[in-house]
């Protein structure tokens, strides 16, 4: 019996790959380079199941003419990269990889949090182009973080593991802002304050971080206007999704002081940054990082392999979104 075709638009970590090559005839895309349209549309055909990234997007265009593919395992927790209405419509199962990128991510934005503060990365740079000759009283003075509020935009998974982060490391007081509230037994373990109002949230934050899903109900959620209502003092952090922040009008609130400094691990149109932020010292950017280890890397592989076993004998998949 035949083994069912798989796709994978990018090279996966070597223990989840292995996984994988030894209970399906497995192809991958070896040149790092993302699959056009057209590549897209013949692999539909071509193959029983896709393994995409979020650099893949998977359009009503590409997932309507599907006449083969049956399942979408996606590399990642975010699927705003997948047309999932399409995906239905044409009849094809989608699963994600959530839970197991949550601690790398959480350690990303609580290392945003650090960097910015303490204006590690402009420091760094001072140092290695020979700005820095020895130590002084007022050179590259940031500002603590002990007492202070963090305000989370979102409190899922990753908004509670940075929470717990940060305010068992850096002392920082919770406080967020959400669709639904938690229940009273997790903001209790957190020391969490839920605030009823996203405006109120941003205008009395300290530490503004930002874990809400893509997607159309939040782009741009991040803009002039709210970047307005922020202390001068405060921070931005962004580990969610790029698109949830307007990058123009960061930049042009960062030159102009309208807050303090801004971490950055996500863009609205990746891999491409907003020229910009690029010269800003008071902007940190990371090349989405967020679930860069190799353990997490490996687990999300694993994740996806898991649900396509499952697709295939027939059982319900363990992340389905479609």
């Amino acid at each position: 019996m035949s083994r069912p075709k798989i796709l994978l638009t990018r090279p996966w970590p070597e223990g989840a790959f292995d996984y994988l090559k030894t209970r399906y005839d497995v192809t991958v895309n070896e040149t790092g380079v993302p699959l056009t349209q057209a590549q897209l549309i013949a692999a539909m055909g071509e193959y029983d199941a896709l393994c995409p990234t979020v650099t893949d997007k998977l359009t009503a265009d590409i997932l309507r003419p599907a006449t083969r593919v049956r399942m979408i395992a996606n590399f990642g927790a975010g699927f705003e990269h997948i047309d999932i209405d399409a995906a239905r419509a044409a009849g094809i199962s989608v699963s994600n990889t959530p839970d197991v990128l949550t601690e790398a991510t959480a350690e990303i934005a609580l290392l945003l949090i650090l960097m910015t503060s303490r204006r590690a990365s402009e420091a760094e740079r001072g140092l290695r182009d020979g700005r820095w000759n020895g130590w002084k009283p007022t050179q590259f003075l940031g500002q603590s973080l002990n007492g202070k509020t963090l305000g989370l935009v979102g409190f899922g998974r990753i908004g509670q593991a940075t929470a717990h982060k940060a305010k068992t490391a850096l002392g920082l007081k919770i406080a967020y802002h959400s669709r639904n509230r938690v229940a009273p037994e997790i903001e209790a373990q957190l020391g969490a304050r839920y605030v009823d109002s996203l405006d109120a949230l941003v205008a009395e934050s300290d530490v503004l971080s930002l874990h809400t899903p893509g997607g159309d109900a939040t782009r741009h959620r991040v803009d002039a206007r709210l970047l307005g209502l922020m202390k001068p003092s405060a921070i931005l952090i962004n580990t969610a999704r790029g698109s949830v922040v307007n990058e123009a009008d960061l930049a042009a609130a960062m030159k102009a002081g309208t807050i303090w400094a801004a971490g950055l691990d996500v863009y609205e149109r990746e891999p491409q940054v907003h020229p910009d932020l690029l010269p800003l010292d008071n902007v940190v950017l990371l090349p989405h990082l967020g679930s860069a280890t190799r353990e997490t890397r490996d687990n999300m592989g694993l994740r996806a392999a898991y649900n396509l076993d499952r697709f295939f004998a027939g059982k319900e998949l363990i992340d389905r979104i479609a």
